[in-house]
């Protein structure tokens, strides 16, 4: 049985004995969500001690990878650049369209009031401060003690700062301390992978709790945030249509077929590099050579993850709707730039990894309570299939984009069987 699939069933298994245990109206259900709330907490705190030392070191590691990238080639240059630009777009839709589609589709009330009942141990983080204590307090005095108080903004901005003056050293202290930050980045990987093996235990003990506070709203409550944060996933992916038709120069019908196959491998299998294959071919039969599409894919692959930002964006901010927790716009500016900024901290990691380690960040950036994703973790399978296939669907169009403005491109569809003669 699979990682993902134990979490679910043990979310499943705990919300049905909670909402039991609850209907029950026994005596023993308190003492039992007494034993079971520090459980969940335990286990929580066991992902929560790894986010700080595994954002820095796979930031450091990331911008220094993705450096040494773009001294390889010019097209790999202006890729990363091309990346960066939508990552940044892509976050800053997110920030509008997840609080359009809160407004459009509510959470039912009932269920809103019962989780946050549910889930009343976890406290905010911290508040953003006002304009100018917030641009004061985005350079840190000492990036130790913002390490320690999860002041992630200015940690985060003193964490870039280190690694492109590591990029400028000489290449032997360069590969020192990249390798450095790798082993503390592989280090923590392998206490996230202990701490992750003990998730049907940690999220059926979190399940208990909900369900057995919040009943059946909980089920709800889980279901409307599938909705909500795959809605934005897809409509990322949606765009992609538009940028490779007015980007690229490609026709609709001609970017849906060349596209086709590798939503179908995204929808199967869930991983972009397992639709690279599917890709390269697309990218062929879209009339983009394989010495453009041989770059930008993998590459594609490795770094650009779209649909990553907005919806761990996504993911924080409706969290904030179940707190009801009203964001200033300064909490979106900093959400916006730590969802793009901490997406280089998540390349190649698995994906309840990639989960936590994309979207705790963001939390803690803006005192959104981070607790919930013990939860939602365990539902992420559905949402992942629209970030996968959101992914590949903007791979191929940018790199549609990239060949026609920077590379070789004859816009010449061709037949897949053509392509592979």
């Amino acid at each position: 049985m699979s990682q993902p699939t134990r979490i679910l069933l043990s979310l499943i298994v705990g919300l049905i004995i909670g909402i039991a245990a609850a209907a029950s109206g026994g005596a023993w259900v308190d003492p039992a969500v007494a034993i079971a709330q520090p459980v969940g907490d335990t286990w929580l705190n066991g992902l929560r001690m790894t986010i700080i030392p595994l954002v820095v070191s796979l930031l450091i590691t990331g911008i220094a990878a993705t450096a040494e990238t773009a001294r390889s080639g010019r097209i790999a240059a202006r890729s990363l650049m091309i990346f960066l630009s939508f990552l940044v777009c892509a976050s800053a839709l997110a920030a509008f369209l997840t609080p359009a589609y809160l407004a459009l589709f509510p959470m039912p009330q009932e269920s809103a009031a019962a989780l946050k009942a549910a889930l009343s141990g976890a406290q905010k983080v911290s508040d953003v401060p006002g304009m100018s204590a917030f641009i004061k307090s985005v350079v840190p005095t000492n990036p130790i003690a913002a390490a320690a108080n999860d002041a992630i903004v200015p940690l985060i901005v003193f964490t870039m700062v280190f690694a492109f003056a590591i990029t400028r050293l000489p290449a032997e202290q360069r590969a020192a301390l990249t390798l450095f930050f790798q082993a503390i980045a592989d280090a923590m990987l392998v206490i996230i992978g202990w701490v992750l093996w003990l998730a049907p235990v940690g999220v059926g003990a979190l399940a208990f709790v909900v369900g057995a506070r919040a009943g059946t709203g909980a089920v709800g409550a889980l279901l409307h945030y599938i909705l909500i944060v795959s809605a934005v996933g897809a409509t990322i992916g949606l765009v992609a249509y538009p940028v490779a038709i007015l980007g690229g120069g490609r026709r609709l019908l001609d970017f849906a077929r060349g596209v086709g196959s590798a939503q179908a491998v995204a929808v199967s299998t869930q991983s972009s590099l397992a639709s690279l294959p599917a890709m390269l071919r697309g990218a062929g039969a879209l009339g983009v050579p394989v010495e453009t599409s041989g770059v930008v894919l993998p590459l594609a692959v490795a770094v650009f993850r779209v649909t990553a930002p907005p919806m761990n964006l996504a993911v924080i901010l409706y969290i904030a709707n179940w707190y009801g927790i009203h964001l200033t716009p300064f909490q979106y500016v900093a959400a916006v730039a730590a969802a793009s900024i901490t997406t280089f901290s998540g390349v190649g990691l698995p994906g309840q990894v990639t989960f936590f380690a994309g979207c705790a960040p963001i939390g803690l950036a803006i005192g959104v309570p981070v607790e919930a994703l013990g939860l939602l973790i365990a539902v992420e399978t559905i949402p992942d299939i629209f970030r996968t296939i959101g992914n590949v669907t903007m791979d191929v169009a940018v790199t549609t984009v990239i060949s026609k403005r920077y590379g070789i491109d004859d816009g010449i569809v061709v037949a897949p069987e053509d392509m592979l003669a």
